[in-house]
């Protein structure tokens, strides 16, 4: 446990962490300039910079399940790197970009793929074109809940990358099977409700919209979907060749990965998190290669951290602090 961070007095449990700030911060922090690229498969990555002095650090940021560049977190996140006088670029994952002029209106992507926890492909294609274009600029990565288990399973996939400096991940969901189980339970489905939500119009949209997908997707069961486990068995698995949600959770979980990573990589997480059992935590941490150090505080609930102290959203200014450090 790491001794550092104390939860704020009036946010005693992890429910109340988790959902604060998504209630209470602005997702109107930091001016983006957008940038529309093409994939090599003929659709679209919508990336939001953040821009500043030409050849300064640049944090590139993954979003969570169902976020974007405009999400509370991430907004939280690049406003803390624009104070270091760093620069930023949020990857919006297929079929999560938002219109700046309307923040509730997804844009679509042209291809039936969309996203899952694991496919790292448009990350890597996002990190070389930027690392190409600014060969002497640092860069550094930061992922967030789904966003963090992509970086850890590309580092992994990656161990002798020159790209990324060094590297974070926030509240990171290491074992999908296990995540998927616990939010069965208790209050979880009460997180899983909202999420499913659109993640199921987004299955029955790529369906609606292209043959190919509808002949992969079983749109009943989709539509009958309560838990992730039925949804992505319906529906995330059989689009992106995965035989089965277990199949699914087994080659993307970045516990698998974390092993192989030999880049400098801060994993933050709570013991409390509504979306993992503790015990992932200390299986991912005993996991870990000697470049990878966990830091996982008693409270804090899923990307949370909000605390007593000056540093009111502990975890931000945690991530930029070692991103910084040489």
């Amino acid at each position: 446990m790491d001794p550092e961070f104390r939860p704020a007095w009036w946010l005693p449990g992890p429910h109340l962490q988790t959902a604060w700030g998504r209630l209470a911060r602005s997702r109107r922090q930091v001016r983006f300039r957008r940038e529309v690229l093409e994939t090599p498969d003929g659709d679209e990555l919508v990336l939001d910079h953040l821009d500043g002095t030409a050849g300064s650090p640049r944090l590139l940021l993954l979003h969570g399940l169902e976020g974007s560049s405009y999400s509370v977190y991430a907004q939280g996140l690049l406003a803390q790197a624009q104070r270091r006088g760093w620069r930023g670029t949020a990857i919006n994952f297929r079929s999560c970009a938002v219109d700046p002029g309307q923040l509730s209106l997804r844009l679509p992507n042209r291809r039936p793929r969309l996203y899952h926890s694991g496919e790292t492909s448009d990350f890597d294609f996002a990190a070389r074109t930027i690392a190409a274009r600014e060969p002497g600029a640092r860069l550094a990565a930061a992922g967030v809940s789904l966003g963090g288990n992509v970086l850890l399973k590309w580092l992994g996939e990656n161990r002798d990358q020159r790209i990324l400096a060094r590297a974070a991940a926030i509240s990171t969901p290491y074992d999908l099977s296990a995540g998927s189980r616990h939010l069965e339970r208790r209050l979880g489905p009460l997180y899983v409700r909202s999420l499913l939500s659109s993640l199921r119009e987004k299955a029955l949209a790529a369906a609606r919209n292209h043959p190919e997908a509808a002949a992969r997707i079983d749109i009943e069961r989709s539509r009958r979907a309560r838990t992730f486990r039925e949804f992505d068995d319906a529906a995330t698995a059989p689009l992106h060749g995965f035989a089965s949600a277990e199949d699914y959770y087994e080659r993307s979980s970045s516990i698998r990965y974390l092993g192989s990573i030999r880049t400098p990589t801060l994993c933050l997480s709570a013991a409390d998190d509504p979306f993992l059992p503790a015990e992932v935590l200390e299986r991912a941490s005993a996991a870990a290669s000697p470049a990878v150090r966990f830091v996982i505080t008693s409270r804090g609930g899923h990307v949370g951290f909000v605390s007593s102290g000056k540093a009111r959203y502990w975890a931000e200014k945690l991530v930029l602090d070692w991103l910084a450090d040489e």
